[in-house]
């Protein structure tokens, strides 16, 4: 069984992305996520205690995390936690991950501007993509002022099927 949680905070580190030897896209960061409240008696927010927690995101997730979060700002991040407890000579402590499923930007805090990606097949012709090679995400749709002149098309790479 695994548990699913959510946070919202501030992307503490600057995102670390690799590549593995295999093709794998990890991107991961530290997260401080800390509870304020209003204390009455004196007229302010309290800040508390802060939690801190590793979040990391593979494959598709990975290059986007990578390519749109950046240190300082603030985010949403749902995924699996694991909590580890480590023991270092005569320190020890404990770890909390997150596998992310999903990361955005707080919108609380400020706007932002969302591309999509679709993956097309790699082939010598954009118009005959080769359905078994590996893909590569490019940006795929942009929305005209004038809504009205939005018709469905499909891309190439685009499925009507949800993303999970």
């Amino acid at each position: 069984m695994t548990d699913t949680i959510t946070l919202t905070g501030l992307v503490a580190t600057t995102p670390r992305h690799i590549v593995t030897s295999e093709g794998l896209a990890i991107t991961s960061f530290r997260l401080a996520s800390n509870q304020r409240r209003f204390d009455r008696a004196k007229g302010a927010w309290i800040d508390g205690d802060t939690n801190w927690y590793t979040v990391t995101s593979f494959r598709q997730l990975g290059t986007h995390v990578a390519s749109s979060v950046q240190k300082g700002e603030r985010v949403i991040v749902t995924g699996r936690v694991r909590i580890r407890e480590w023991e270092n000579g005569e320190k020890n402590g404990t770890t909390i991950e997150i596998d992310a499923d999903a990361v955005g930007h707080d919108l609380t805090w400020g706007r932002a501007t969302f591309t999509r990606s679709v993956v097309v097949g790699r082939s010598e012709s954009a118009e005959t993509p080769e359905a078994d090679a590996p893909g590569e995400p490019v940006d795929a749709l942009e929305v005209p002022d004038d809504a009205s002149e939005l018709t469905p098309r499909v891309l190439v790479g685009e499925s009507s099927e949800t993303p999970f």
